[in-house]
């Protein structure tokens, strides 16, 4: 397998953040019987009082607030592992904030990197949060003012004492699962005669359309949280809105939580290649952005209402592996993110991508990256795994660009061009891990 490394790690191994851990080679797990299930959620309010800058687009200062952001927290616990689940309504981090509260979460609960997984909606409508992390290398002249560590400080309070109280509040739970669907999103890689990409729409191009679901219930039946996972931009509002807003993600979250009466995490997929069907309009009524609560909330609380069976019968498993593809030639690279790259003896330099996984009994699989992935290359995964429920959360635990098809490097564009660190081979490189991670290993390693 060339220029690829993999090496996998168990949730039993050591659980430090990625510049210590000491990776292991698969081992069998040992079946324990099932344990009552627990979760909790929780849902903290991290709207700025203040004006912030704003990621996603040019460098711009908030002068106003249109809907709330928040962070959204699921704890889960099968008796023997606790694993956290973050939804911020955030645009990216880099893998360097999420390896400093990772380890911070690890000292004050207990809970390792491998059973913690912050993901963000992509919302282009949020502040900046930590270090600028890649952007910086790719975009830098959207950086050259002061940073927001008063409010970096207050998200990263907030999350950690929210995970701590989710900790705390663990009930009993039942656990369902489920598919839906939407046409809110379009390709936006459009395509011109001389078969040059560039930002736009494109109807005939590849999509995913799936909205995955995970349901967690009270004992008595009624809803705890929503779970759902659907590939979108957070970019009906474009670069000329000052207004802070969780975008599409957050409008139909907010819409479908007073539905249900309980919060929902909205997980982002493979959304590289994915914009709403409205896209960076100027103001949240030319761009339609209530109508996706029609658009996608309706077709969540729908998918719901199929889930028809849960079960307190819940194990979990998780892990990890590192997936090592080529480097752009001539990129630069941040000094904060050291332990995400590293030079072969030849001197090629090469990226060092954190791959995580969580295996929920024996049909439901999701696994991420901090990636802004293609949708085709999640879709192939999806068809090929052997899991029947696979989902693909992205923007998790960090951000470390886009990783594209190896078809799309001969169109160009935005994605290709400006924002990817990684080079066409990347595509098989990571395409090989997962499925053998998913496929014929399975039961070896989860």
């Amino acid at each position: 397998m060339q220029n690829l490394v993999v090496i996998f790690f168990l949730l039993f191994a050591s659980e430090m953040s990625l510049a210590q851990q000491s990776y292991t080679a698969t081992a069998i797990e040992e079946k324990v019987p099932y344990t009552m299930f627990q979760a909790s959620v929780v849902k903290v309010d991290i709207t700025p009082k203040d004006p912030q800058w704003l990621l996603g687009y040019g460098p711009r200062k908030s002068t106003g607030v249109h809907d709330s952001i928040y962070h959204r927290i699921v704890t889960m616990d099968d008796g023997i592992n606790k694993f956290v689940l973050v939804s911020s309504d955030i645009c990216v981090l880099s893998p360097a904030e999420y390896d400093r509260i990772a380890a911070k979460l690890e000292v004050k609960y207990g809970v390792g990197p491998v059973n913690f997984w912050w993901t963000l909606t992509h919302t282009h409508s949020a502040p900046e949060v930590g270090p600028p992390g890649l952007p910086e290398v790719f975009m830098g002249d959207r950086y050259q003012h002061e940073a927001n560590p008063e409010y970096t400080l207050e998200v990263e309070e907030k999350l950690i004492k929210g995970i701590g109280e989710a900790l705390k509040n663990l009930e009993p739970a039942r656990l369902g699962v489920g598919w839906g669907f939407s046409q809110a999103n379009i390709n936006r890689r459009a395509l011109d005669i001389d078969g040059k990409a560039s930002l736009g729409m494109n109807p005939d191009g590849a999509v995913d359309r799936r909205i995955g679901l995970l349901r967690i219930d009270r004992e008595d039946g009624s809803a705890l949280a929503l779970i759902s996972n659907y590939a979108i931009h957070g970019t009906v509002l474009g670069g000329q809105n000052l207004n802070i807003s969780g975008d599409a993600p957050g409008i139909v979250s907010e819409y479908v939580e007073k539905k249900i009466g309980a919060p929902l995490l909205f997980i982002n997929g493979a959304a590289g290649d994915l914009a709403p069907i409205y896209s960076t309009y100027p103001t949240p009524g030319s761009g339609h952005l209530g109508e996706f609560r029609v658009l996608l909330g309706d077709k969540i609380l729908e998918a719901n209402q199929r889930i028809l069976s849960t079960t307190n019968e819940v194990k979990l498993n998780s892990g990890a592996m590192v997936v090592e593809t080529p480097r752009k030639p001539g990129l630069g690279w941040p000094s904060d993110l050291g332990d995400y790259t590293r030079t072969t003896d030849d001197g090629k330099h090469m990226v060092k991508l954190p791959i995580s996984f969580l295996k929920i009994n024996d049909d439901v699989a999701i696994w991420s990256a901090p990636l802004e992935l293609f949708n085709e290359i999640s879709n192939e995964i999806r068809d090929r795994s052997p899991i029947p429920f696979t989902f693909y959360f992205g923007y998790t635990n960090g951000w470390l660009g886009y990783l594209p098809t190896s078809k799309a490097w001969d169109h160009g564009g935005y994605e290709v061009e400006t924002v990817s660190p990684f080079t066409p081979s990347a595509e098989t490189d990571l395409k090989e891990a997962v499925l053998g991670y998913l496929q014929g290993q399975s039961e070896d390693v989860f």
